[in-house]
């Protein structure tokens, strides 16, 4: 029988000629990959490790199998080169034998360098280099199941539901030799499948009927069946693989969403990327349950496993829980003309490695493909990509992330069986209620297409605070509210078959320089280092969880100017009453969001009831803004500073103020825009350009908050000049 045993330990490591010795799982960016904005290193760099020849038996085959290698992998046995492999995030082995001596040296060079055919190579999240998943060895018989396709077991399980029974069909690849295979289903029986002979493999297919099938039922009965396939040489068992599999159906409705198992089951959803702060991706199982815990304590139910290939450990805790998982590969932002076969293999891994898992719903073909527009390559990539994913798995549906950009009209949002869209309306343009609007006219046009928000989030740092929160601030204060406006909207529209918040955790993206905290991407509903939640985690736990609780608003917004504040509670229970040094100060009836306006004039201790659930926080009354509350001197300065009083403005005349619509209605102005924006980053994409929906919104947008917003990175005195120049320009 095999034999498998963690290859982790007494690594050396080369980075640039310096080695040192390492334990795996291993990146070289887990610090430079998290400071930004200087590039993190990326190229290659090298692991090795000797190791004697084990005890075999005749015909025993040796194989090493990485779990994860970012991004290329160069696999050398004694200067022989055993495996090569290009995809950061899916399993793949080397077969050894043919290089193996009595003393060994290993040798795996890695590369995560740019290039042109490797997805992700354009993408908002850093890509670590190293080994940073398990190495096995693994040691089997002559005779085996399948270990050289796509890193997978050689072991599908299909459940078909057929009222309260289910067939299971079993399928196994095995190498010649193979005599008979037996699959054993825990606490049900077990079948005998049928072998022949195909494409140079052993293929073996049965079934087994599971009468009243105990159903997969999502967070509130998991359940999972377990599966064992002995592989036979006459009589002699040789091999064997096991893994679990769970009965359910679902299916998406154009007016109701999203059902599981012939109800109703709205996806309350969060993506996730795998990284976290000093670690990089190289994580621990306890670091996977950690992160699970926390998705599960917020009440959500739904992960989207963005923007590549997760580790099996975490797909396991998805079946374990009742997670529904949207699973994709990492084709990303800008399409590779020379990148169409890696886009392949990696789907092709991607669901040879995952079929069995009962929490995955879906195959995502690609993610925001669409910044430089749509082309007849990208076109065909993804036909390509979506007629493999039904050829592999009937059984499954194909999906894709669209740009917010990406007309709705375009060919390529039909092409999937379902389909999201990324929307920042009310963080990077338009406001929140333009996401309202967008879903409303989607609906309207389609009505029978099925549509999801597969994005959608603002950025916030713990440290800034505000009474005035808006978009752009970076403050949890706005962050706050941009979720709350969320929910709301999700709560009447239940045709969104799915919404996925970005992100559940800050992650690293090495190209970020924001909120004076480089290096993330802080759209996280917990910091980066899991050890804090903020504030708009709990308005998703009030609107999603049956764990009841309290939770004050606020607690790190300590030194407040204003004489009245407000006080804000989330809660899932309907009625709070506040207490203001040890005194009730006002009982509300409500849902989710209660708000109480709380005069204040020294340091108060507040404390919020609803039964035996509580919360208490302190709060000071002070003369002058704390300047740690703000990203900038500008925002403290004008804090308080009232719009009619804003110096910029010259009544007749345009300024910075201004929108765009009313900035380009007049001929001066438009020349001015047009030697403006030829600056902005993007302003001249494709994809920007095809699309008169996007324009129209930017359109109604004020000048000064495009520029805030759009990466000019004007300095004060260079904002004052252009508002110089726009008070010469009459209004229209």
């Amino acid at each position: 029988m095999r034999k498998t045993a963690l290859f982790n330990e007494n690594w050396l490591f080369t980075k640039e000629g310096v080695t040192s010795e390492v334990t795996l799982p291993h990146t070289w960016n887990a610090e430079d990959g998290q400071t930004g904005p200087q590039m993190y290193y990326r190229g290659e760099c090298c692991y090795e490790k000797t190791f004697a020849k084990p005890v075999l038996a005749e015909g025993q085959q040796v194989y090493l199998e990485f779990c994860g290698v970012n991004s290329s992998a160069n696999v050398f046995l004694n200067d022989v080169l055993v495996a090569k492999h290009d995809g950061g995030y899916s399993t793949f082995r080397a077969y050894l034998n043919d290089a193996l001596q009595d003393e060994n040296h290993l040798k795996v060079l890695v590369d995560n360098a740019p290039n042109d055919r490797v997805y992700p190579q354009r993408a908002d999240f850093t890509f670590y280099g190293g080994i940073y998943r398990d190495v096995y060895l693994v040691i089997t018989e002559p005779v085996h199941f399948e270990m050289d396709y796509f890193g997978g077991a050689g072991f599908k399980i299909t459940p078909k539901l057929h009222g309260e029974d289910a067939e299971i069909v079993f399928e196994t690849w095995s190498t010649p030799g193979t005599d008979r295979v037996c699959v054993t289903v825990a606490g049900v029986g077990e079948t005998v499948l049928e072998t022949k002979e195909q494409d140079g493999k052993v293929y073996a297919c049965g079934s087994l009927r599971i009468p009243k099938v105990h159903r997969w039922d999502g967070l509130d009965d998991p359940y999972l069946y377990t599966a064992k396939a002995v592989l036979y040489v006459g009589e002699e068992a040789v091999d064997e693989v096991s893994d679990r599999f769970g009965c359910r159906e679902y299916s998406f409705d154009t007016e109701k969403g999203f059902f599981l198992n012939g109800r109703s089951y709205p996806l309350h959803g969060v993506s996730r990327h795998q990284d976290r702060a000093g670690v990089g991706n190289a994580l621990t199982p306890q670091m996977h349950e950690e992160d699970m815990e926390l998705i599960l304590s917020m009440g959500a139910n739904a992960i989207r496993l963005a923007h590549y290939q997760h580790d099996q450990y975490f797909y396991d805790l998805c079946d374990e829980k009742g997670i529904i998982a949207w699973a994709e590969i990492p084709y990303i932002t800008v399409h590779m003309d020379g990148g169409r076969e890696n886009t392949i293999s990696q789907m092709t891994e991607l669901i040879t490695q995952n079929y069995n898992h009962a929490s995955i719903i879906c195959w995502a073909l690609s993610n925001e493909i669409t910044l430089n527009g749509v082309t007849d390559d990208l076109m065909e990539n993804h036909r390509i990509l979506n007629d493999l994913v039904h050829r592999m798995d009937p059984t499954r549906v194909s999906a894709m992330a669209n740009l917010f950009l990406l007309e709705t009209s375009d060919p390529l949002v039909k092409l999937p069986d379902i389909r999201g869209y990324n929307l920042y309306y009310g963080w990077y343009v338009g406001d929140m209620t333009d996401n309202d609007a967008w879903f409303d006219e989607f609906h309207a046009k389609y009505p029978d297409t099925v549509i999801g928000l597969t994005e959608y989030g603002a950025d916030s740092s713990i440290a800034l605070q505000s009474p005035k929160p808006e978009k752009g601030d970076f403050t949890e204060s706005y962050q706050t509210l941009y979720h709350e406006h969320m929910l709301e909207m999700f709560s009447t529209r239940p045709y969104i078959w799915g919404t996925f918040c970005w992100n559940m955790f800050e992650f690293a993206a090495a190209g970020r320089d924001e909120a004076g905290d480089p290096g993330k991407n802080h759209k996280g509903l917990v910091t980066f280092d899991r050890k804090q939640k903020k504030d708009a985690y709990y308005i998703y736990k009030a609107w999603w969880s049956k764990e009841k609780f309290v939770h004050l608003c606020g607690s790190r917004y300590h030194d407040r100017v204003e004489p009245v504040t407000e006080v804000k509670v989330y809660s899932n229970l309907d009625e709070i009453t506040l207490y203001v040094d040890g005194k009730m100060f006002a009982t509300q009836s409500g849902s989710h969001v209660f708000r109480f306006e709380v005069p204040i004039t020294g340091i108060h201790q507040i404390k919020a009831v609803a039964g035996t659930f509580t919360d208490e926080m302190e709060i000071a009354k002070v003369d002058t803004p704390n300047p740690a509350y703000f990203a900038s001197a500008d925002q403290v300065r004008n804090w308080f500073d009232e719009p009619e009083a804003d110096p910029m403005d010259k009544e007749g005349f345009l300024s910075v103020n201004s929108t765009l619509g009313e900035i380009g209605s007049t001929e001066q102005g438009a020349k001015f825009l047009e030697g403006l924006m030829s600056k902005a980053p993007g302003a001249n994409s494709a994809a920007t350009q095809a699309n008169p929906a996007m324009q129209a919104m930017v359109a109604r947008q004020p000048l000064k908050k495009i520029l805030q917003q759009g990466g000019f990175g004007l300095t004060e005195e260079q904002l004052l000049q252009l508002n110089a120049m726009l008070n010469q320009i009459p209004k229209q």
